[in-house]
Parts: structure tokens; C-alpha cells; sequence
């Protein structure tokens, strides 16, 4: 159950739900499928900080604990919230593509506010030892992540600053951030080379706010979608997707990165897909070649697709990168 938490977020029935570990609950009340985009983002900023020579073993090992647990205090946070407020009531889109502990009757709230409570203490404690290590900045850093885990459910969602959050968040503030508390200097190419991934995550966000577009509007839940309507929205997604494309060739042409961050193109025809997908509108009822168990995914599936297959050659053109570097070859 560890490994099916980690790839998907696995539906699970209540009988099923009272015979599983602990660590299992943990995992599937938090999403722990989504936040391995988390560890990726701090996996970016320690390779950077590693091919800089200014890599610290225990700072990022902290920065990385303390950023999953704080994603799983927000999306713990998340369900709570739009428990309390009815969102996920009468089979909200949310309750049919995974479980929702509290809608589903998995868990009670006092048991869903303990989990956020450990996950939450757990990633400030961490952040408290790297302020204790690198000072007032890291200390803003943390206090800043703490006011998207606290007020991205409510009201940041609400008024269309949920998808520009993550776009944030998963970019100069997890990556840049991260880097700084690693390195204690901060870089400006650092932050623009965590918007490729971050406009991965932020198009994975966009195809889930169109996905349920109709939903969030009846709940009166103002993503950026419901804001922009679905035919502005798709394009939207496809303009992120580009240019994630369109920086990697940035990042080289201006040298930051050498030429083998451009296997990242290998991931082209994933993206033709994600075209044709986006340039129309979302089907009524799920389509015969769509795989079992996806629908009411759509946007979102193709868009989480390309992200996983990009965010992968992404870490692998960096690695290469940063080893060819430390060999001396560029």
C-alpha cells in the first residue's frame, strides 16, 4: 500500500481503510501521490546547490522534511476545510477520483485535525532548526510557506490566487528557497530554473480547476478557470506548457545549464498529445480509449501526464548536468 500511495491515490473502502498501518492512513489522507512533485522541487534545489559546491547534507535533508510535511499539513488542511464547508458533499468531483477521508467516513475530524497537527508540528520543526541555522530570511521563507498552507484552501482558492500560489510556491519558493537555506546565498537563475517544473505543477492545477469547472462555480469557489471560463482556461494551460520548453531553451542559450538539459525535448510527442487534448472542449462522457478508472479525470490526466514525463527528464537533463560539471566537461 506504501508503494500504490506514492504512484496514485488509491480508493479504498472503509473495511479496508480500519485494516491498513498507520503510515498507509498517513499516506493516503495526505495525497502522498501529489507530494512527490514536493520532493522533486527540493531534489532540484539540492542538485543545484551540489553542482554550486555549496551543498549541505543535513540542511536539505531538513528543507526536504519540512516541505513534504508542510504540502501534507495543507492538503490535510484542504479536506477539512471543504468538508466544514459542504464542498465535497453529494458526490463533489473530489469524492469520485480518490478517496476523501472525511466524506467517505474513513476518518473523524478530531482524527484528520490530529494527523495535521503531527504533520504540521514535524515541519516546524524542522524549519525551526534551519532558522536556528541560517537566520531572519530563512525565518521570512518560513513564514511565508505557512501563510499558503494556512490560507490556500480558504481564501486564496476563492478568489482565483490558488493556481498563481502553486505557481510560486513550487518555483522560486521551494526551489529558490530551498536553495538559499542550502547554500545561504540566494540566485536569481536558480528561481528561473524552478518555473519550468513549476508550470508543470501549476498546468496540473489548471486541468483540475477546468475538470470541475461547473462544480466550483455551483459552490461559488472562484478558481482561476471559473474566473477565465474553460476556452480561455485550456489555452492558458497549453501558453504554461510551452514555456516550460521555451525556458529550458533559455537556460542553455544563456549557458546557466548545457546542452544535455535538452533531453527534456524527448518529451514532445507526450505534449502533442496534451495539445490536441486542450484544443477542444471537455468531452461529456468519457471516450472509449480512455483508460479504466481516469474519468471524471481528463484535463487533468493528460496534463499530469506530460508533467510526470517532462518533470522526469527534467531531474535527469540536471543530473547530467551537474555531473558533467563536476567533470569538467562544460
Amino acid at each position: 500500500m506504501w508503494g500504490r500511495a506514492l504512484s496514485v491515490i488509491p480508493r479504498v473502502k472503509k473495511d479496508e481503510w480500519d485494516d491498513l498501518d498507520v503510515v498507509s492512513r498517513w499516506l493516503i489522507a495526505t495525497r502522498a501521490a501529489v507530494i512527490v512533485m514536493t520532493v522533486i522541487a527540493s531534489g532540484i534545489a539540492g542538485l543545484l546547490a551540489l553542482r554550486d559546491r555549496m551543498f549541505h547534507p543535513l540542511l536539505w535533508v531538513l528543507v526536504t522534511i519540512g516541505l513534504v510535511f508542510a504540502h501534507a499539513t495543507n492538503n490535510l488542511l484542504n479536506d477539512y476545510t471543504d468538508h466544514k464547508k459542504g464542498v465535497d458533499k453529494d458526490n463533489y468531483f473530489r469524492t469520485q477520483y480518490g478517496p476523501q477521508p472525511l466524506e467517505h467516513g474513513l476518518m473523524t475530524p478530531a482524527e484528520l485535525i490530529r494527523y495535521a497537527v503531527f504533520s504540521g508540528a514535524v515541519a516546524l520543526s524542522a524549519g525551526a532548526y534551519l532558522v536556528w541555522a541560517r537566520g531572519t530570511i530563512t525565518l521570512t521563507l518560513l513564514g511565508v510557506g505557512a501563510f499558503f498552507v494556512l490560507f490556500y484552501t480558504w481564501p486564496l482558492k476563492y478568489i482565483g490566487l490558488g493556481e498563481p500560489a502553486v505557481l510560486l510556491v513550487w518555483g522560486p519558493l521551494m526551489v529558490g528557497g530551498g536553495y538559499y537555506v542550502v547554500t545561504g546565498r540566494f540566485d536569481w537563475n536558480v528561481a528561473i530554473a524552478s518555473l519550468p517544473f513549476a508550470l508543470g505543477s501549476t498546468a496540473v492545477l489548471f486541468g483540475k480547476h477546468i475538470d470541475k469547472l461547473e462544480a466550483d462555480s455551483g459552490k461559488k469557489i472562484r478558481t482561476l478557470p471559473v474566473l477565465l471560463g474553460e476556452r480561455v482556461s485550456r489555452y492558458v494551460t497549453l501558453v504554461m506548457l510551452l514555456s516550460q520548453y521555451a525556458l529550458v531553451i533559455y537556460l542553455v542559450w544563456t549557458r546557466y545549464f548545457s546542452p544535455l538539459l535538452l533531453v527534456v525535448f524527448i518529451a514532445l510527442p507526450t505534449l502533442w498529445l496534451v495539445l490536441r487534448a486542450y484544443s477542444r472542449p471537455r468531452p461529456d462522457k468519457p471516450p472509449k480509449e480512455l483508460p479504466p478508472n481516469v474519468w471524471p479525470l481528463w484535463f487533468v490526466a493528460f496534463a499530469f501526464l506530460h508533467m510526470r514525463r517532462f518533470g522526469m527528464l527534467y531531474v535527469l537533463g540536471i543530473v547530467a548536468d551537474v555531473a558533467a560539471h563536476r567533470f569538467g566537461l562544460f
